[in-house]
């Protein structure tokens, strides 16, 4: 699968211009590509769109090898890749018909360049796959970028988690499928 939706605030290429960067992939994870989205999720997690953020919060997103392969239980990932390089990962969590995209994450240096619409796009597709009527997602209300970023997709605020996770609000979404 390939990801060719473009996230908020981005601008199609002049046809003019061709890239001769390699395509985005995104394809399910397998144990062996644990150790490489444990780093993705430190890298992530200690830049500056962190501060402010409760370490309670920080400390499991992100998580050792061990503990990550413990959350894989009942969660298939998708993580995308432009040239074998690890550019982000989400996770897809289907039970009674819908589908919940979790531990979305995006490499700082590769944001704005289609990676969360691949990834979301993927998790859309295995929630059809699943027959899932649903999809939905949350994000903490610091973060305006990821709302942003599901209502281009198609998805719509539903609601609000006030003081839900150590005393952060969180933003739910839904894309109805």
């Amino acid at each position: 699968m390939h990801g060719s939706d473009r996230e908020v605030g981005e601008h199609a290429p002049s046809a003019a211009v061709k890239s001769t960067e390699p395509a985005l992939s995104v394809e399910r994870i397998t144990h062996q590509d644990v150790p490489e989205i444990c780093a993705l999720y430190r890298r992530v997690w200690e830049s500056p769109a962190s501060d402010g953020v409760p370490v309670e919060l920080l400390k499991g997103w992100q998580p050792s090898p061990l503990e990550f392969t413990s959350r894989m239980e009942g969660v298939t990932y998708f993580a995308a890749r432009r040239g074998g390089r690890l550019l982000g990962v989400v996770g897809c969590e289907v039970a009674r018909g819908s589908c919940h995209l979790v531990d979305l994450a995006v490499d700082p240096e590769a944001r704005r360049q289609g990676v969360a619409s691949a990834l979301v796009a993927a998790g859309v597709e295995w929630a059809r796959h699943a027959n899932a009527a649903q999809v939905w997602a949350d994000a903490l209300a610091r973060f305006p970028a990821a709302g942003a970023l599901f209502k281009h997709l198609g998805f719509a605020e539903c609601g609000v988690l006030h003081k839900h996770e150590w005393h952060e609000d969180v933003r739910l979404f839904e894309r109805i499928l």
